[in-house]
């Protein structure tokens, strides 16, 4: 048995140096996985022991965040240590393999490396494959979290035959003849260093142990149809652009009765009429006409809540930005909201003529309008941020 993963340190779990690059630790978690996979290992609690212990080091050390957190503090800093399930939380072999899929090649899935996914029983048939679909979303709409319903034209199941792909979805089965109903046939080969057992699924009843002796007409056997189906998405605030969400179960249907895939949505922001993202902050530019900038004024600014006034200082420069404080993005799962900053721009007229032109002749010998760079704050972008109140 393994020790106790309280008292082991990840990296000697995987068997890397604590300097391994993120590629040295992918690569030794996949040695490690198909070392004690459960299909290679029937019945040896020790192996999957070693399997889930080597998922818990992994889904540490591959994340940035974590894996600081545990170079710093070890198991201590890590939320969720406590519980008997360890950091991760992992409970079964089956959330072991939805987590790691994407690390073994193929479509991502296990079943492509080992025929089948860890605890299916025989005759449960294939599972679906995956959807994605991208969902756009407006900035208002990324600031206050929205549920939106997709439908989806995907695979569903049979409701003639249930999803059984058998006509009498009751006992319409028979043993498959070529493997027994093991779903796997085994090649033994010879060689100088020994015998070699090759494992595959069952070519005649692809790994299910059992076939159909006469199949739905409806599904021709499948279990599934081609079909629509409406999905519910709860999109949280604060997401962004490059998001995604997973529903679980939510993709095409299995074959004959398999777990459906799921559904990756991801969220495609959409570019706004007057601001600009920044992390939590979005950046609005206000454009003032000189009188208006050098006596001040009041100015009406766009928020992703609505309109609000704000106060302009007398004599403010170009440059200079405003912060609205909450007025940003909330962070997603957190308590923290982002500002609204406000660039402020003095616009110039490009063409003047007649008595404005004259005016501004008569203006341009004023020594009070003399440019002074050396009176102005010399802080740079961020010493010229100041807090402005919104009405």
């Amino acid at each position: 048995m393994p020790a106790n993963t309280a008292e082991r340190d990840f990296y000697d779990v995987l068997g890397v140096a604590r300097t391994a690059t993120a590629d040295e630790i992918k690569k030794a978690y996949r040695k490690k996985a198909l070392q004690y996979h459960p299909d290679r290992n029937p019945g040896d609690a020790e192996a999957e022991a070693n399997f889930k212990e080597a998922a818990e080091a992994y889904e540490i050390l591959s994340n940035p965040d974590k894996r600081a957190r545990y170079d710093r503090f070890g198991r201590a800093g890590l939320n969720g240590g406590a519980g008997g399930q360890g950091p991760t939380g992992f409970t079964d072999i089956s959330d072991i393999f939805s987590a790691f899929s994407d690390i073994f090649g193929g479509e991502g899935r296990f079943e492509d490396v080992f025929g089948r996914r860890p605890g299916q029983r025989r005759g449960q048939g294939r599972p679906g494959t995956d959807l994605r679909v991208r969902l756009a979303l407006t900035l208002e709409e990324v600031a206050e979290g929205v549920e939106r319903q997709l439908k989806l034209r995907k695979f569903v199941g049979c409701d003639h035959c249930d999803g059984t792909g058998a006509e009498d979805k009751q006992s319409g089965y028979s043993t498959c003849p070529t493997c027994q109903g093991s779903g796997e046939v085994r090649q033994v080969s010879t060689s100088f260093f020994g015998q070699f057992v090759n494992v595959q699924p069952c070519p005649t009843c692809e790994g299910e142990g059992r076939t159909i002796d006469e199949k739905c007409h409806v599904c021709e056997g499948e279990g599934r149809v081609k079909g629509e189906e409406s999905v519910t998405v709860e999109v949280p605030a604060g997401v962004s652009g490059g998001h995604y969400l997973q529903i679980r179960g939510a993709g095409n249907a299995g074959v004959r009765g398999g777990a459906a895939g799921a559904l990756r949505v991801e969220i495609d922001e959409q570019p706004h009429e007057h601001f600009q993202r920044e992390g939590l902050d979005v950046v609005y530019d206000l454009y003032l006409s000189f009188p208006d900038a050098a006596l001040g004024t009041e100015a009406t600014v766009p928020t992703l809540r609505g309109r609000a006034k704000l106060q302009i200082d007398p004599g403010i420069q170009s440059g200079r930005v405003l912060r609205m404080r909450g007025r940003g993005l909330p962070e997603v799962g957190g308590g923290r909201r982002g500002d609204q900053l406000v660039r402020v721009h003095v616009w110039t007229p490009e063409q003047v003529s007649g008595p404005l032109r004259e005016t501004l002749e008569q203006l341009r010998l004023e020594p009070d309008l003399k440019p002074a760079p050396g009176t102005r704050d010399k802080k740079g972008f961020f010493g010229r941020v100041k807090d402005a109140f919104a009405g």
